[in-house]
């Protein structure tokens, strides 16, 4: 069985969707939104405690905005999967946790970042003391619903829908756009192989904002609207880095960023983003 804490999101939803109904448990928010609270840990083993051996808990619910309060990123993001690791893992399952690989690419994260990463170190803490839990760090998802506002491809999708001037800075920054069904997939490769501790989850080759932003502007015929380096770059981001593929991911087929991110877009314009 997979219980998937955080099911209502495009990543739970993708997770959810991608085995039998039978092999799935969702539970509802009500049950689990006060599990990150201290002394918790008790009602989460008894809740996991008739669980059939070897089934997982994936925890995937968490607080993306950065302009959310830290308390909110903290709760959300580090007591509740720690509390679960701590319940779960004394009944026997086992815990994958979601983060970003911006834990590792970033001296100065904002709240998101800052908490994923606070995260990830107790996930590597309690894997080296033989704790059967992983942290997958994930790159950008794209697909499976409309995008977040706040996010670049969100704020894309607005400037072309409204017609309006999208400015950006000179987009050197590399990235990784993984569509949401094929970061199941791998996730699920990763758990197969028996992946402990912290795994960044990379098809290994990124591109830059600029070359993803002209394709997809240049893909729907509006490369009028694009304005690269209208603002100002980024002093902390990633512009060197690429991260390697893992091995147990060599037989997962990531699909093109230009060709997949063009198309998500195109779907999310006409209105079919959950098809996408």
């Amino acid at each position: 069985m997979m219980y998937v804490i955080g099911g209502r999101g495009r990543l739970g939803r993708a997770i959810c969707a991608s085995r039998p109904a039978e092999q799935i448990v969702a539970p509802e928010r009500g049950i689990y939104e006060r599990w990150w609270q201290s002394g918790a840990e008790d009602s989460i083993a008894r809740y996991f405690d008739r669980a059939e051996c070897g089934s997982v808990v994936l925890v995937v619910s968490g607080v993306l905005d950065p302009a959310m309060p830290l308390v909110d990123h903290q709760r959300v993001n580090v007591e509740l999967p720690a509390r679960i690791i701590d319940g779960a893992c004394a009944a026997g399952l086992r815990v994958v946790t979601f983060g970003t690989v911006m834990e590792r690419l970033l001296e100065h994260p904002n709240n998101y970042i800052a908490t994923k990463a606070d995260l990830g170190r107790l996930v590597a803490e309690r894997a080296a003391a033989g704790n059967p839990v992983t942290h997958l760090q994930l790159h950008t998802l794209y697909g499976g619903g409309d995008p977040s506002p706040f996010m670049f491809l969100g704020q894309l999708c607005k400037a072309l829908r409204d017609g309006s001037v999208f400015e950006m800075s000179p987009g050197r920054q590399l990235r990784e756009y993984h569509h949401v069904d094929d970061d199941v997939a791998a996730m699920h490769a990763l758990l197969a192989a028996g992946t402990r501790g912290v795994t960044a989850l990379s098809h290994g080759t990124p591109c830059t904002l600029r070359d993803l932003a002209t394709h997809v502007f240049a893909d729907v015929e509006r490369l009028d609207l694009l304005r690269i380096g209208a603002r100002p770059e980024p002093p902390d981001d990633n512009y060197a880095t690429m991260l390697k593929r893992p091995p147990d991911l060599k037989d997962i087929q990531f699909r093109s960023q230009s060709l997949g991110v063009s198309a998500y877009v195109r779907a999310v314009l006409s209105g079919q983003a959950k098809q996408a």
